[in-house]
């Protein structure tokens, strides 16, 4: 069996918070929008309707629960939960991960990836041909005393025996890098609190959402590791080039003045320029993609991967376990997008489809790679 150790996303949006409530109406959860959703075109796979566990409400201890044995089911390694501070203590949808540090019964390893961004509620409006944002809570940078304040929020995730490491670190994932103002004062002040309180210490993952961001920002130098996601690269043109941008722009403008899904790729293809000789570099790590298709939540102007399966899906993850595995041991890391993004069509979890069928892919892959 394969060393590498997959870590999967974790979205906690499924009970509802008041902020959702007062933007999006009473009880609003991810939920809302995968359930309402309809095909867009002929062959469209939606809606997608879960199995096994069924709409669940992440209030409830036993689903986590049971999240966890299907988790180990596919092999995977931890879940790495979104974690939101917006600044001064405001934190959203944190429910779940308290109710999992006080669930003993939750054997399973955990980290934390902080979703720093603002939130908006986007609204199409078809007569002025544009999208509305409107403003839900912003994401602040407040300087030292709000950076100490976050890391004692979190102190007892990471006095939590399950916390997950890399190198005998605590595994702390930042998502959005590029407008992040402070990262070499926030790694300061953190690896001076977690000495203070007798940890081991952070190990500092940024995330990239394509190659041409990576190589050209500086700041992700200053990151123990980087997290690289090739999603968009079959829109993208593939190599982040100059005209790679060209043709992605113009396709955004065209999509957003015409509201039409001009963006649907075959997975059989896309799947082709997920892999990167870049992901043979220790510190930069891979992101598994069994599916895509935003249509919940963008309707016809989401990204939309069409034809994924569970069989394609494994050749996938064995196109990336096969440049990951020659890493040294504690390099073999790749994320997984994601555990149970269903607004998205992003998950892991059965639906009345395929059932386990991707559960069962990744184990598979990860069994027949020595």
């Amino acid at each position: 069996m394969s060393s590498v150790n997959v870590i999967a996303f974790y979205l906690p949006q499924y009970y509802p918070i008041s902020e959702n409530d007062k933007y999006y109406g009473k009880g609003f959860t991810e939920w809302t929008n995968v359930g309402k959703s309809t095909p867009l075109y002929r062959g469209h796979y939606q809606p997608r309707i879960p199995a096994d566990l069924g709409y669940y409400d992440l209030r409830i201890p036993e689903v986590m629960e049971q999240q966890v044995l299907l988790a180990k089911e596919a092999n995977i390694a931890a879940f790495c939960y979104y974690h939101y501070w917006f600044g001064n203590g405001k934190v959203l949808l944190e429910k779940p991960l308290q109710l999992m540090l006080n669930n003993r019964n939750i054997d399973f390893p955990f980290c934390l990836a902080w979703a720093n961004h603002t939130w908006y509620k986007k609204t199409w409006e078809a007569d002025a041909g544009i999208l509305k944002n409107e403003l839900i809570v912003e994401q602040a940078y407040l300087g030292e005393d709000d950076i100490i304040k976050h890391f004692y929020y979190l102190l007892s995730s990471f006095k939590d025996p399950r916390y997950y490491r890399i190198h005998n670190k605590l595994v702390f994932v930042i998502y959005d890098c590029i407008s992040f103002p402070y990262i070499d004062k926030f790694k300061n002040i953190w690896e001076e609190l977690a000495a203070k309180e007798g940890l081991p210490g952070f190990y500092f993952v940024g995330c990239a959402n394509d190659i041409g961001t990576l190589k050209n920002e500086i700041k992700y130098s200053e990151y123990d590791a980087v997290i690289l996601s090739l999603l968009t690269h079959p829109i993208r043109g593939g190599i982040y080039n100059f005209w790679g941008r060209v043709k992605y722009k113009l396709l955004m403008k065209v999509s957003s003045i015409l509201g039409r899904p001009l963006q649907v790729y075959q997975y059989s293809d896309a799947i082709k320029k997920f892999v990167d000789k870049l992901y043979s570099e220790n510190n930069i790590y891979p992101v598994l993609i069994p599916n895509w298709d935003a249509s919940p939540r963008r309707g016809k102007g989401a990204y939309i991967l069409h034809g994924s399966t569970p069989e394609l899906f494994k050749q996938h993850v064995k196109s990336i376990i096969n440049i990951v595995r020659n890493k040294p041991s504690e390099d073999q890391i790749v994320f997984l997008k994601s555990w149970n993004e269903w607004g998205e069509g992003n998950y892991m979890e059965p639906d009345l489809k395929y059932g386990k069928g991707y559960i069962n892919a990744l184990r598979e892959a990860l069994e027949e790679i020595e």
